[in-house]
């Protein structure tokens, strides 16, 4: 489902680094995300929703050159 929040996002196992690029073109690096919130985040109807209540402020990040 699309998101009004969120433009696009991905994941890397490896480093468990969950990249996210909202609407507005920011750009950000959450880091040590475990792998099951990726998925729910994935699987979840309302991504900004999950966004906010489980990733927003729990993860340190990177805020990256905007898009």
């Amino acid at each position: 489902m699309p998101s009004s929040v969120i433009k696009y996002f991905s994941y890397d196992e490896t480093t468990e680094t969950l990249k996210i690029i909202f609407v507005t073109g920011m750009v950000y690096l959450y880091k040590n995300v475990p792998g099951k919130i990726y998925k729910m985040l994935k699987a979840s109807g309302s991504k900004g929703r999950y966004f906010n209540s489980n990733i927003k402020d729990k993860y340190k990040f990177q805020k990256l050159e905007e898009e």
